[in-house]
Formats: structure tokens, sequence, C-alpha cells
């Protein structure tokens, strides 16, 4: 038998609770750092085991020793730089074993290792997972980071470790998500939040995120690079293989990541441009172009193939 979801009225009152979702590459870790560097905002590396936890705990009977073994044996476990025995304590004296209860013992355990009042997520592929956590979190408020996607595209081959699939797939993906996200984020506490303009105009799109948040404006969150290797720390370790996943090694994953430890570039932006090959931005562009319009991105069009092979490379 299934628990049912918790009416909004018997939740407790408390603050907003980050989610920052989106495609891969698409600016997520960048958002993290800069919220996580207020003073009152803790935000773990991606958790992933989020929507396996809902599903185990919304069963009645659950142990809290079945629900501490969902977390600790999911293959992020190690990034949390948390006991393992705490946090089977915190489970265990708990009321009631269920997804709002374990969700937030998690969490608040990470915050207060981080010596911090409030706590976020950031696990992009949650973007398909919002109403879903919203049922359990009812103060979760969703940040999603939309990139031009022939830039999170490049970024991602770049770092992939098996071949990329085709780029009509790529741009399918991409448009379904964003797409998708967007029908999702009816009832919600939802905000986009485009890459682009947080590297350009970083101040204001961060405050626009702050007040959303209902958090306190703090200067430090435009230094977030300042720390940005101290809190990237939890990742320098290869993550285990599981579920037809790949171990990624822990200089893949710090590669990934490095320029976080830089203010942001505005430089960097559209580099499709030069480090694309021709033939993928027509693919690309096949299926994503109204979209990519739509969110005032720049569509080569045939100009993409007129000028021949760019040299460019997914790799």
């Amino acid at each position: 038998m299934r628990l049912p979801a918790p009416l909004r009225r018997n939740r407790p009152a408390g603050p907003p609770v980050p989610f920052i979702v989106g495609v891969t590459r698409s600016g997520t870790t960048l958002l993290r750092l800069m919220l996580d560097a207020h003073p009152d905002m803790a935000i773990p590396p991606e958790t992933h085991f989020v929507p396996a936890l809902i599903k185990a705990t919304r069963k009645r009977g659950v142990t809290c020793e079945e629900a501490h073994a969902i977390v600790t044996g999911h293959r992020q476990w190690g990034d949390f730089s948390l006991d393992s025995a705490a946090l089977l304590e915190r489970y265990c004296s708990l009321d009631r074993i269920d997804p709002e209860t374990t969700i937030r013992a998690f969490f608040e355990l990470y915050a207060e290792g981080q010596g911090k009042p409030r706590w976020g997520d950031k696990t992009p592929n949650y973007v398909k997972r919002m109403k879903q956590i919203e049922r359990w979190i009812g103060e979760a408020r969703f940040v999603h980071m939309i990139r031009d996607g022939r830039d999170a595209a490049l970024s991602r081959f770049k770092r992939i470790l098996k071949d990329p699939p085709p780029m009509e797939t790529v741009a399918e993906r991409w448009v379904r998500k964003i797409e998708g996200a967007r029908a999702d984020a009816a009832g919600l506490d939802y905000i986009e939040v485009q890459y682009e303009s947080l590297v350009r105009d970083t101040e204001p799109e961060l405050r626009r995120i702050a007040e959303f948040l209902e958090l306190p404006w703090d200067d430090r969150m435009l230094r977030y690079y300042e720390r940005a290797a101290d809190r990237l720390a939890e990742m320098h370790r290869d993550l285990p293989g599981a579920e037809g996943r790949p171990l990624r090694p822990a200089d893949h994953r710090r590669e990934a990541h490095v320029l976080t430890s830089k203010p942001p570039d505005p430089s960097r932006l559209a580099r499709w441009k030069e480090e694309m090959a021709a033939e993928d931005v027509a693919a690309f562009e096949r299926v994503a172009a109204p979209l990519l319009a739509e969110l005032g991105y720049e569509v080569a069009g045939e100009r993409a193939t007129a000028g021949g092979d760019r040299g460019g490379r997914r790799r």
C-alpha cells in the first residue's frame, strides 16, 4: 500500500528550497556554486537518489534501515562527505518513514555539516521529476537553467566517454526536456534562467534568482569562484559505474567543472560558431530551430552549411 502525498496545509512552514534543474551542461553547477556561496545555503553535489527514495518510502512498512540503504548504496553517496552512521541514526529517530521525512533528513544533515540553516539541490535530470518532488517538498522552487543547445551539446561531447549519439537525437532531447519542463511547470514555483544571461549580466540575474528563493542578497555569491575548488573537492573521486553507467574517473569529473574556479567569461559563449562542425549545426537546427529562435538564440540556417566544414568536431 502506498501513502498519500501530504496535503500542502500540513507541510512544515519553511523558506523556499531551490532545486536547480536543466539539460546537462547548461550551467547548473555554476548556479549551484553561486547559491552555495551564500552563508545561509548549502547545496550538495548531484544527488540522483531522490526518485528512488520516493518510490521506496511511499510504501508502508519501509524501515529506516531500508531507506538508509537506498541513499548510502547510491553511487553518488561518496560525494557528500557524510557519515553513514549519522544518517542512519537520523532516519531511525524519525516519527515516520516516508518520502518527505527521509528527503528532509538527508539534506538537513548535509546542511548542518556545512554550518548552514538552508538547503537545496542541484541535479539536472530532476527537470523530469519536478511534480514528483513538489508533492513531498511543498517549499520546492525550481530554477530551470537553459543554455543554447548547440553549446550544451558541444560541451558534453568534449567530455563524453563513449561515442556520442547523432546530433538529431541530441536536439530532440534538448527540445523535449525544455518543453516538458514548461508543461510540468503549471502550478509549480518555477523560473527559467538562461545561462548566457547569468554569464553576461551576472549580478542582475543572480539578484532575480535570490529574490525568487527569498534569499537575502549577499555579495559572496558573486565571488563563488574563490571557494569553488574547495566545494568541488567533494567530487574528486572516481564515480563508480552502476545501472549501465560507466565509471567516471576523478580527473574527468574535475575537468568538467574547471571553469567554475574563474569568474564568468562572456567570451566563451556561443562556442558552437567556431568549434561545432557545420553539418552538426545544421542537424541540430533541423530539429530545434523554432525553440532556439523562441529563446532568442541565433539560428544559423543556411549559413551553417554555406561556409563548408569549419573544422569543428564533436569531441
